[in-house]
């Protein structure tokens, strides 16, 4: 056990944008979650957020840093937190927390954390403004 794990005074940073299971499906045959089935879901929840500011349409250029601290196991409740890092005339850096919840416990505990940068695109499938908040 390592001492995030027995951290209880952390909490997330920014807002919850997702919510889901580890399955068996998503695990190798230890039963430890796969880092890019994590890193996808990291993905959704920066674009669920990253389209809410930029109010439409956003696709991911860069993950310009990650770090994963603890596994993810069958059964962990997967939270993905995201809050605004930076904001560019046509980017955003998000930076994006995965926690878990663990099959026999109810604190959370972090797991994931790093910054992806996603860029506004319009109509035309290039990169727009981002509208001022």
């Amino acid at each position: 056990m390592s001492d995030r794990e027995g951290d209880a005074t952390r909490t997330p940073r920014g807002e919850l944008q997702i919510r889901t299971l580890a399955m068996p499906a998503d695990a190798n045959p230890n039963g430890d979650i796969f880092g890019g089935w994590l890193l996808a879901q990291m993905d959704v929840a920066g674009g669920i957020f990253a389209s809410q500011r930029a109010r439409g349409r956003v696709a991911t250029v860069a993950i310009d840093a990650m770090a994963f601290h603890l596994p993810v196991y069958v059964g962990d409740v997967l939270c993905c937190y995201a809050d605004l890092e930076r904001l560019g005339r046509t980017s955003m850096a998000v930076h994006i927390e995965a926690w878990v919840i663990r099959r026999d416990a109810s604190q959370r505990v972090l797991v994931t954390e790093g910054r992806f940068t996603y860029v506004a695109i319009g109509e035309d499938r290039r990169p727009r403004p981002v509208p001022p908040a």
